[in-house]
């Protein structure tokens, strides 16, 4: 029968400081007993047992009751160096988005020195000018770069600063990345068998210029193989603001009101919704809504909200493994997709009497 080690909690943590000290990750001196107790889900009394170990063993010197524990590297350690990522979200409001903090916590987990970085996308307007202004003022060994612009996401792809691109508009660029693959066919098929034809698609503008993105082109094709003959009535350019979204709302249901809509995002989904409600618009009696993305808000919805989902994991583990590489030196380029499947739900439902 083979040996099995069983390791204290105080052990492990004393592994997890000294991979720490040597990667980098703490430089100076150590963070305080409570950071790395709730760091490292453990008691108080750990981490000070485990402190105590590494500063006789000489990683650690006291200066002092109340002062952090300073970091010596005793003689033959050697640290490694540690790969500095920047998260560069689409809008600030997403550093509370799970998928985000889900990959955040992946690469700590792993030891890379990972963070947001201060400003997003939307805050440099989406323009390649400013992004590259902003990344070279940053101390950042590579970057992940999420919801793209097709123009923003070339500019990386030249940079010798190694970069991911979290969904957004990367196809045919030479740039790492990862996203959802989601058919617009099925929806476009299924809401036409409810007889809908005056079908919009709601998405930022970034996807839609200089030409729309993969996604969006899909939907426009879908409508022209079910005899549509589409326009920019069907693939808007409503604008990038919820002031713009609301001026665009009104005047589009005077004249020629949309059946259905196909919304890019949660938070437009529901400020749609929200709009049309207040004027007596309700889905599905009045008009057909889908979401093209899955959220743990819109899953407290009645009727239930219909949304494309799919596992995060894989995208997940893709940018775990893409830092891996880079962190040894190769240059990593792949995309790779995680399959959608698209949930009817509630929200869509035959083309109301006499529309």
């Amino acid at each position: 029968m083979s040996e099995c080690n069983f390791t204290s909690r105080a052990d492990q943590v004393v592994e997890r400081l000294r991979e720490g000290m040597l990667d980098g990750s703490w430089r100076g001196s150590l963070p305080g007993r409570s950071r790395l107790a709730g760091r490292f889900g453990v008691s108080h009394s750990t981490v000070e047992e485990a402190m105590r170990r590494l500063a006789k063993e000489g990683w650690l010197v006291s200066d002092g009751p109340g002062r952090r524990r300073r970091i010596v590297l005793p003689s033959g350690a050697a640290r490694a160096r540690t790969l500095r990522i920047r998260i560069l979200l689409y809008e600030r409001k997403d550093i509370g988005a799970r998928e985000e903090l889900e990959v955040l916590a992946e690469l700590d987990r792993a030891g890379f020195a990972v963070g947001f970085a201060q400003k997003s996308l939307h805050d440099l307007g989406m323009d390649p000018g400013r992004v590259a202004r902003f990344v070279a003022k940053t101390q950042a060994d590579a970057w992940i770069v999420c919801a793209g612009s097709s123009e923003v996401l070339e500019w990386f792809s030249r940079q010798p600063v190694p970069a991911f691109a979290l969904f957004g508009v990367k196809s045919g660029l030479p740039i790492a990345g990862s996203s959802a693959w989601r058919d617009p066919t099925v929806v476009v098929r299924r809401l036409v068998e409810l007889g809908h034809r005056r079908i919009v698609m709601l998405t930022r503008e970034e996807r839609l210029v200089p030409k729309p993105a993969l996604y969006e082109q899909g939907f426009l094709d879908a409508l022209e193989a079910h005899g549509i003959v589409t326009g920019p009535y069907h693939l808007p350019c409503w604008g990038s603001t919820p002031e713009e979204l609301h001026r665009y709302l009104d005047p589009l249901f005077k004249h020629t009101p949309p059946t259905a809509f196909m919304i890019s995002e949660p938070p437009l989904f529901i400020a749609v919704r929200d709009h049309l409600a207040q004027r007596g618009i309700i889905a599905p009696r009045d008009v057909s809504l889908v979401c093209e993305e899955a959220d743990a808000a819109l899953s407290w919805c009645d009727p239930e909200v219909a949304c494309f989902e799919w596992d995060f994991a894989p995208i997940r583990r893709r940018i775990l493994r893409w830092a891996k590489l880079v962190a040894q030196g190769k240059d990593d380029r792949r995309q790779t997709f995680s399959i959608a499947r698209f949930i009817e739900g509630g929200t869509i439902g035959p083309v109301p009497a006499g529309r």
